[in-house]
């Protein structure tokens, strides 16, 4: 069992940056791949971004490539969604994921969850 909690989340304006922050706690953190996802209301949980086990290769969706980045510690069994240049549409609940697979964009391809953070970006 893996244990995941975020951090990080809030309200910024237009321009601004947040860092969301995943602490994960349980089996061994090196041997899963780790994504971050976001659902805004009354829309399905869709894929932001997400890093292999190595953390040697990250995966960006198109919408945010260019402005967020992702990266792993695993020696503080955490990973980070450093976000940029943050736009109204980015508002949403943010969740961070842990993958035993390599299938990074799909939800079902992750076998545990956090309980997400709130991020809200006024313009």
């Amino acid at each position: 069992q893996v244990q995941l909690v975020e951090s990080g989340g809030g309200m910024v304006q237009a321009g601004g940056s947040l860092r969301l922050s995943c602490s994960a706690s349980g089996r061994p953190f090196g041997s899963f791949a780790m994504g971050w996802f976001r659902q805004s209301p009354e829309k399905e949980r869709t894929f932001v971004a997400a890093i292999s086990w190595s953390g040697g290769y990250p995966y960006y969706s198109e919408s945010v490539r260019g402005r967020f980045t992702i990266s792993r510690d695993k020696d503080k069994n955490t990973v980070y969604l450093q976000m940029n240049n943050l736009k109204p549409e980015d508002t949403a609940i943010y969740y961070c994921a842990a993958s035993k697979t390599s299938d990074y964009y799909s939800p079902m391809g992750y076998d545990y969850w956090g309980q997400g953070t709130q991020v809200t970006v006024s313009s």
